[in-house]
């Protein structure tokens, strides 16, 4: 399974926001190397799953590339459809909140199809 990241309006080539770095590093994760990418139509032609944080992502997603809508679903769908909000400039406690949504949205979806 190959799992990536990109934006409908990414700061490309940023690294991630030095808040997201310390969540994720308070998790045991690392976000080293992270760098921000603009999502394209050519990029969605690789995945089978696309995946949006918030609604106006499924919407944006199709004009991009109209061919990926059918595949492109939102990330809190298994959560009651629930957007998952964009803390980027907020607090910490904000990213930590957003953390927890990926964190419950990713273990549903990983029930759901199966990965390990």
């Amino acid at each position: 399974m190959k799992i990536d990241s990109a934006g409908t309006g990414a700061l490309i080539g940023h690294e991630a926001d030095e808040s997201a770095v310390k969540i994720a590093a308070f998790h045991g994760l690392s976000l080293d190397g992270h760098k921000g990418q603009q999502f394209t139509s050519s990029l969605g032609r690789h995945y089978d799953l696309i995946l949006v944080m918030e609604k106006k992502h499924l919407e944006q997603i199709s004009q991009i590339s109209p061919e990926a809508r059918g595949k492109t679903m939102l990330f809190g769908h298994w959560l009651g459809s629930r957007d998952i909000p964009d803390p980027y400039h907020k607090s910490e406690e904000a990213f930590s909140s957003v953390y927890q949504l990926i964190e419950q949205s990713g273990l549903r979806w990983i029930e759901k199809i199966g990965a390990k």
